[in-house]
């Protein structure tokens, strides 16, 4: 998708920023990483590859501060270079995370489970403050700023059914009664506004009760959904809420004897403070500080809150500058909005001037009546995802436009991100993208018919693509 001879190669990328911006260093903050260095193929698989290698040190607890920051900067690299595959919510989530996990992980090359070297108070305050500002934010989002459906408790009867990759459990969940629907809007609520308050005002009760409603929310959207790590990463920051006596208490509770004994060995140590220099400590504090402000700053100037227009420039443009590129400051507001109506557009080919037509089958879209996407998260199949993104979101044509002119040039890559060729004995000439709309079948058309969805042709979404008599690829105006 982003190589040399891909759908939007980095390069292509990196260059209409400079157009764009012809002062070096400003380009490069607007994008900063390493593909400003090299973007050939080589450099996207060093990238992948040392990320992955980072990201396995990490998970065997090697020099955890110094994986997270190469995970961070391979990730950070790949997600600024102003395409359509990158810098989506949970790309943004991930990066942030990763950012503030640095000082709250522990220190050394083998530190174990940081017994003896606890974290910074204010490293502890900012990962939490960092979850329960996502939490929070996502129900402001839907009650205060977003749709009139969460108000009107008529959001979760389409959600299944607009949602990304939904899986047999999501059709099962929209077949259910809309009163059934009214509770799953109470509990979305309970685990994204009350629930962050009881975490910050409750005590261990509070966030224990938190922490089991964020878990119960993200699981349930993990199983029907299929929003890729989204779910999972949300699951895993919520430990975050939990302490070591917490843990202790739960344990005594399952009468779970040996870990009981192993925590109570181990909280009974009081974990000492790393020395460091007091200009390394008031510099996390500036920074963690820092981070905070802008997350908050860009909270309050997204365009559903106060417009950039109205901010000073003097504000505005200096904040946008250093820090917007690093994507590491953020608001989320995790759908606060949801489509009614499911649409999906296809790429249908034809050989033969347009005589008959053969669909390029997607791997996990929605496209055949009879099929329900698989559980594959938190596996994120970003191709088909952007696709839908591209077509739900921002409308923009030119993304498929690319995609067909790849496919009509054969390129091995992309089509490989289809189930099957459909032309394996002459190419294909000429490519349309009909767009149709898909509802879910009920219970008894299921059984009768084996079809899941109710599909309907709807129009064109984008415009013709094909092979000229010259052998040129162009679009039809």
């Amino acid at each position: 998708m982003l190589g040399p001879d891909g759908i939007l190669p980095i390069r292509e990328g990196l260059a209409d920023l400079t157009k764009q911006f012809p002062n070096a260093f400003e380009a490069i903050f607007r994008a900063p990483g390493l593909f400003w260095l090299n973007s050939s193929m080589g450099m996207i698989a060093t990238l992948e590859w040392v990320g992955l290698a980072a990201a396995v040190a990490l998970l065997m607890n090697f020099w955890p501060r110094l994986s997270l920051f190469i995970c961070w900067l391979a990730f950070l690299s790949f997600v600024v270079t102003r395409n359509f595959f990158a810098a989506t919510q949970p790309d943004q989530l991930m990066l942030e995370v990763a950012l503030l996990c640095i000082p709250f992980a522990p220190a050394g090359y083998l530190p174990g489970l940081g017994l003896n070297a606890a974290p910074r108070r204010i490293a502890v305050f900012a990962i939490r403050f960092m979850l329960i500002r996502l939490m929070f934010e996502a129900g402001l989002a839907k009650f205060y700023y977003g749709a009139d459906m969460w108000r009107d408790f008529t959001a979760m009867d389409v959600m299944y059914e607009t949602a990304p990759f939904p899986t047999i459990l999501g059709y099962l969940l929209h077949q259910l009664p809309h009163p059934f629907h009214v509770f799953e809007v109470l509990v979305t609520f309970m685990a994204e506004i009350p629930a962050p308050l009881l975490a910050v005002f409750g005590d261990r009760w509070g966030r224990w009760i938190a922490f089991w409603s964020w878990c119960a929310l993200q699981m349930g959207i993990q199983v029907s959904c299929n929003f890729g790590w989204l779910n999972l990463a949300a699951l895993g920051l919520g430990l975050v809420l939990l302490d070591d006596q917490m843990l202790l208490g739960l344990v005594r509770r399952l009468r779970l004897q040996r870990l009981r004994d192993y925590l109570t060995a181990s909280v009974t140590k009081v974990p000492s403070l790393h020395a460091v220099k007091p200009w390394a400590l008031w510099g996390l504090r500036v920074a963690l500080v820092v981070q905070l402000t802008v997350a908050l700053y860009f909270y309050l100037v997204a365009p559903t809150r106060i417009p950039p227009a109205i901010v000073p420039a003097a504000i505005h443009q200096p904040i946008t500058l250093l820090f917007g590129g690093f994507r590491s400051a953020n608001s989320y507001a995790l759908f606060g909005n949801l489509p009614t109506t499911r649409y999906e557009v296809e790429f249908i080919g034809s050989n033969d001037g347009g005589e008959t037509w053969r669909s390029y089958e997607y791997q996990y879209k929605v496209q055949r009546t009879d099929r329900i996407c698989p559980f594959i998260a938190p596996w994120y199949p970003r191709f088909d995802a952007i696709l839908q993104n591209a077509q739900v979101v921002t409308k923009d044509t030119v993304l498929y436009q690319l995609v067909a002119a790849q496919l009509l040039n054969r390129n091995p890559a992309v089509l490989a991100l289809f189930r099957h060729d459909p032309f394996p004995e002459r190419p294909a000439k000429m490519i349309r993208m009909p767009q149709y709309r898909y509802t879910f079948t009920d219970l008894t058309t299921l059984r009768a018919t084996g079809n899941y969805w109710h599909k309907e042709a709807d129009s064109d979404f984008a415009a013709l693509v094909y092979v000229n008599a010259r052998g040129e690829i162009v679009v039809d105006e």
